[in-house]
């Protein structure tokens, strides 16, 4: 079937992931962006101040792109980057436990044509996936602010607008999860929250014909004390899958 992902290893394409234009500009803009001044000094702060075990590196210290297939038809919604993580890589995701937990999930699904993310010229790509965030400045505590949620809309809306193939969205968290209702709340397809709440596992079809599919975060409190297991988190890939090829 057409856009089908590979299952093993040895069926894995090349991926050739160059931007369209219009995302190009949008990253570009995404890139340069202050609009929060406290999002702003926190991820300058810490590309400065850094982590003991990455002092000799160079950290990113702006905003985070979203990354992946531009022609995907399965969405990630996360909540922001980390503060040593993808403030430091540039890129969801990546160096940081939550990647660690991740791309070896999204490796055995098929989205990924490798199970580990370090950096951003590891070669690392995803097929048929995309990644972005409610938030793409590292938060104090990952805890954005309602009007720092408002003002990366300005980006998420146009973002989400330009992935045309996107049948089904994974949401990571409670913040992504909401984000995503709030973006479609913008659109004029108001969701009643009390229809929707967020559980790991809960699949929603949404009136434009698209489904939500909500997921325990892949954090570091979540995976180690067991709230989202390895098995938990393949589940809900496998079922993205099945889902984008309905």
């Amino acid at each position: 079937m057409p856009g089908q992902r590979p299952t093993t290893s040895d069926q894995r394409p090349a991926i050739d992931q160059r931007l369209p234009r219009w995302l190009t500009i949008l990253n570009r803009e995404v890139i340069a962006c202050t609009r929060c001044p406290r999002l702003v000094k926190y991820r300058e702060e810490i590309a400065r101040e850094k982590r003991r075990a990455y002092r000799d590196q160079k950290y990113w210290g702006k905003p985070v792109p979203g990354f992946g297939d531009p022609n995907a038809r399965v969405l990630i919604m996360g909540l922001a980057p980390g503060a040593h993580g993808s403030n430091r890589t540039g890129r969801p995701f990546t160096g940081d436990a939550s990647g660690k937990f991740m791309y070896p999930v999204l490796y055995e699904t098929g989205f990924a044509n490798q199970p580990n993310a370090t950096d951003r010229n590891d070669g690392l790509a995803l097929h048929d996936l995309y990644i972005t965030a409610a938030v793409r400045c590292a938060p104090p505590a990952n805890k954005p602010t309602p009007q720092e949620l408002a003002n990366c809309s300005y980006f998420l809306d146009r973002e989400l607008a330009g992935l045309k193939n996107v049948k089904v969205i994974v949401a990571l968290g409670k913040i992504g999860f909401d984000a995503y209702l709030n973006y479609l709340k913008r659109k004029g397809l108001n969701i009643i929250r009390q229809d929707c709440p967020f559980k790991h596992g809960a699949s929603y079809r949404l009136p434009d014909g698209k489904v939500l599919l909500a997921s325990y975060h892949p954090s570091n409190q979540n995976t180690q004390t067991g709230k989202l297991t390895r098995e938990m988190f393949v589940e809900i890939f496998k079922r993205a899958a099945k889902l984008a090829d309905q």
